[in-house]
């Protein structure tokens, strides 16, 4: 909140927003009514969430999908939140996978910041600055398509429903947290098995952070960028892993449902169009 009032906006929070049912931040009918209120209240220009966890797939059938979309407001988040980016970048608006509110109640690297501020004020096509890290090769190449993706378990739930994951012709953002190694493969052959993301046209993996640190000293276990390089790199289209994303430390924002060029060659993801714009 102390980076959005710096720079000058009013922070207004919702009425549940310290809510509390059991593992969920308040019922989803506090959840979803918060949300629908922002949404649709012409004096917010944006919805930043503060945290993910879970929960979101519960709202979906008591959010008005359509209205939101025909209401175009920006959506800010990550991990949990990446079952409404499916749900409404299906509908055709344009969202924002980015740090929330929670991901900053640690320091980041200045990059982080700016880059928050410009893809969400829309200053220009989102680039990484050049001293930002970038990913590392898996598949060379160049590729094109719209953005999609989120956290790897969100996208394997999200299979057999109405908003499930699509990923053809488009470059496909992958990361998670706190998952198995074994957990990672599953989804990955999940995804895999349902042919779900054989049509992509790239793919750029973050991190899967703590997945390492999950590991039973008596099950025997490979490091997740192993696993990730087994299931998808035989798919043959441009890859790299290791782009800075997701739950780690560096944190790039990153629109979904626009165009944006892969060039694995480089390790790098530039965005071809400004994303709030849609």
């Amino acid at each position: 909140m102390a980076h959005l009032e710096a720079r000058g906006y009013e922070v207004v929070l919702g009425r549940h927003a310290y809510a509390v049912d059991a593992f969920l931040a308040g019922s989803d009918e506090m959840r979803a009514g918060d949300l629908m209120d922002a949404w649709f209240d012409d004096s917010i220009s944006a919805v930043i969430f503060s945290r993910g966890g879970y929960g979101m797939g519960r709202l979906l059938p008591l959010l008005d999908l359509d209205r939101m979309v025909a209401t175009p407001k920006l959506a800010v988040g990550f991990s949990d939140v990446t079952a409404l980016h499916l749900a409404l970048n299906r509908r055709g608006l344009a969202t924002l996978h980015a740090p929330m509110l929670l991901s900053f109640a640690k320091e980041r690297e200045p990059w982080v910041v700016d880059l928050w501020f410009q893809a969400m004020e829309g200053t220009a096509p989102i680039s990484l600055p050049d001293y930002a890290p970038r990913g590392v090769t898996v598949n060379g190449g160049v590729s094109e398509g719209v953005v999609t993706g989120g956290c790897l378990c969100l996208l394997a739930d999200s299979l057999g429903t109405p908003n499930a994951f699509d990923a053809n012709g488009k470059i496909v953002l992958i990361e998670d947290v706190d998952e198995h190694a074994y957990r990672v493969d599953a989804m990955l052959t999940h995804l895999l098995a349902a042919n779900a993301i054989q049509g992509a046209a790239g793919i750029v993996v973050g991190e899967m952070t703590r997945t390492d640190e999950q590991a039973d000293p008596s099950i025997p276990t490979k490091p997740w960028k192993e696993v990730v390089i087994e299931r998808l790199a035989p798919l043959g289209v441009p890859m790299i892993i290791g782009f800075p994303f997701g739950h780690g430390e560096h944190m790039a924002s990153l629109p979904l449902g626009v165009s944006a060029q892969l060039d694995a060659n480089a390790g790098d993801l530039t965005y071809l169009e400004l994303g709030v714009q849609k």
